[in-house]
């Protein structure tokens, strides 16, 4: 083998080993993700919405502070701002508080699967913010995979969306803009300093919320409530995010989107393992369904 042989066969090896690495870093995303709701539910058994979605913030943004000065991490240019406002406001503040709100009426699953159409409507942002097109496949995967997880939904709440749903529907929104604005910027920026200053400029808000929240809201610590908080700040906000961002910077937002088709699913177990919720007849089903739709989406070509 020639040196040029040689040469030309690392540059083909390296884009594979960064899309696997890319989809690993995006699927443990997913996974640390997959418990949110449960920790969620647990936190709130200690302290009201608004205490639960201020302190996650706070506690997020005093631990992303003390990363950026460990990295000695510089001041985000100009033009990184406008977009790392969008992921603090959908992924920092908004979803939060959305979801929290919620789960207060709606238990951890049906939440879940509401969810569960997130990885189109971020496909569906990243598209429209970036100009990249996915294939017709992907689309139709996409699409497929999102019907299943939106008729589970139905069926579960007999048909009859509820005022949890629409706080969810709003989060997903939200969220998908925040998901898709946070994987362009890290093309440009190391991803966990993208959530990390997200985080950061969220501080002054959810420092607010926390103080107001605590001053309103009944608090009733215990080892649940404590331990889904601590998930919630640390996991949930920060560290599970910076995993998702450099899946998203290595594969692609649309890609990587699809990979949380799987979420719902594993928040269904947690849901039976973690909250002695009942698992739905139709759930293996629709995981079935759900996991040829994200093989389909990880296989089509942009």
């Amino acid at each position: 083998m020639t040196a040029q042989d040689s040469a030309t066969r690392q540059l083909a090896v390296a884009p594979r080993q960064a899309t696997a690495s890319g989809t690993v870093h995006a699927a443990l995303g997913v996974a640390s993700f997959s418990l949110t709701f449960p920790a969620t539910a647990w936190s709130l058994t200690g302290f009201g919405p608004w205490s639960a979605t201020g302190l996650r913030g706070a506690l997020a943004g005093l631990l992303a502070v003390l990363y950026l000065a460990a990295v000695r991490a510089p001041l985000p240019r100009r033009r990184h701002w406008p977009g790392l406002l969008v992921v603090s406001g959908g992924c920092v503040l908004g979803f939060p508080l959305l979801t929290t709100l919620a789960l207060r009426t709606s238990s951890t699953a049906h939440s879940a699967v509401v969810i569960g159409m997130l990885p189109l409507a971020t496909a569906a942002v990243a598209a429209l913010r970036t100009g990249r097109r996915p294939s017709g496949a992907f689309w139709a995967a996409s699409i497929a995979g999102a019907a299943a997880v939106l008729a589970f939904t139905l069926v579960q709440s007999h048909g009859r969306p509820t005022v949890a749903d629409l706080y969810l529907f709003v989060a997903l929104l939200v969220c998908a803009a925040g998901y898709a604005e946070g994987g362009r910027l890290s093309e440009d920026l190391p991803g966990a300093q993208v959530i990390a200053w997200a985080v950061v400029a969220a501080l002054p808000v959810t420092l607010l919320t926390a103080v107001l929240g605590l001053g309103a809201e009944p608090v009733r610590l215990g080892a649940k409530a404590l331990a889904g908080l601590a998930y919630t700040a640390a996991v949930s906000q920060l560290g599970g995010l910076v995993l998702w961002y450099r899946g998203l910077a290595a594969i692609g937002v649309p890609r990587a989107s699809q990979l949380q088709l799987a979420q719902p699913l594993l928040t269904l177990v947690w849901s039976v393992l973690l909250l002695g919720e009942h698992l739905p007849a139709a759930a293996p089903v629709t995981a079935v369904v759900v996991l040829v739709c994200i093989a389909v989406t990880q296989r089509a070509r942009a």
